[in-house]
């Protein structure tokens, strides 16, 4: 994670107190009068890292701060992120392999503030980057692999007899549209195609027969870091939510595609890290070819509507965002 540097937390500021007091003896970074240095995300405005001068101990702070959200939503962002870490780690991911980032404390009255220890890893993203660029694609195998197995442990721990509700992932792509729409200059055309698109999957049986798991949310190329061997960490869980299984696999397909089409102008050159991601990832269900066929004819909406999430961001640039929204509708036209 890249991060610059700011200053240091003054003593008299109340965040100084809280983190001397309350968080630094839990991971053995306590002194008489600690010296904080600051550092801002490149990111997120509302993700820090906090360094202590003598000890070298490292902390990561991510705000909710309520006056960016009235209603006050987002202080219940910030207190479900930490359950969510900590109802996480009570099944099974407070250790090497699989281990989601350990949460040290959250503070309402500062800012919505959720404090976690600070992990040390490779990024997917770069990663990713580094099979595209530096031809590590052996790497980015071997650590596709590891992701599925973290991703089906969790899907297999988690999973419910109730059925997915597909009803919810329509909804969100509905609410996508609108925001390229309105924000970015989506024509009204090309709107009700994807609409019809956005229907047509619905009506597919498929999308509503299997059962819902508890899934990452933000399946991300920033969100998971990756140790020695088999290890995967996995942070930002504020999204956590129940849902059909393919909701992660999908969203990670879409990131491996944008990375490649962006990075090497192709987006067919991620096929082969997809179908190995997938394929690994089935290797954990009682039977893999028949789930490989199930996961693989509803992977394509969850794939198109990523393409669709990415495109909607400021940062695209305007040619690029319509290639994304294009390979998002020819990628939707594949219905089961």
């Amino acid at each position: 994670m890249n991060f610059a540097y700011l200053g240091h937390l003054p003593h008299t500021d109340p965040l100084h107190g809280y983190l001397q007091h309350e968080i630094l003896p839990q991971v053995g970074g306590a002194s008489g009068n600690p010296e904080l240095r600051v550092f801002q995300s490149a990111c997120s405005r509302n993700v820090y890292l906090y360094e202590e001068k003598h000890s070298g101990a490292r902390l990561i702070g991510k705000f909710y701060p309520a006056h960016h959200d009235p209603s006050g939503q987002a202080l219940e962002t910030g207190q479900t992120e930490f359950n969510n870490l900590i109802f996480l780690r009570s099944i099974g991911f407070a250790h090497a392999p699989h281990y989601v980032v350990r949460p040290l404390g959250f503070n309402a009255s500062l800012g919505g503030l959720l404090v976690m220890e600070y992990l040390d890893g490779d990024v997917l993203g770069a990663v990713i980057n580094d099979a595209i660029f530096l031809g590590r694609r052996d790497r980015l195998f071997r650590k596709l692999t590891a992701l599925a197995w973290f991703l089906a442990t969790l899907h297999g721990r988690t999973a419910k007899d109730w059925p997915v509700t597909f009803s919810d992932p329509c909804a969100y792509m509905g609410r996508l549209i609108t925001s390229l729409t309105v924000t970015r200059g989506l024509g009204g055309g090309l709107a009700a195609e994807l609409y019809a698109l956005r229907e047509a999957w619905r009506s597919q049986g498929i999308m509503w027969e299997d059962r819902a798991v508890l899934v990452h949310g933000d399946v991300t190329p920033s969100n998971f870091l990756f140790g020695r061997g088999q290890n995967v960490m996995a942070i930002d869980l504020e999204r956590m939510q129940w849902a059909d299984r393919v909701f992660d696999l999908g969203r990670l397909c879409g990131e491996l595609k944008h990375f490649f089409c962006q990075g090497m102008g192709d987006p067919a050159a991620a096929e082969p890290f997809i179908g190995h991601f997938l394929w690994e990832y089935c290797c954990h269900l009682p039977d893999r070819e028949r789930a490989f066929a199930a996961i693989t004819r509803r992977v394509p909406f969850y794939l198109g509507i990523t393409l669709l999430r990415i495109a909607r961001n400021s940062w695209i640039a305007p040619d690029y965002r319509w290639r994304l929204v294009q390979e998002a509708k020819q990628t939707l036209r594949a219905l089961p």
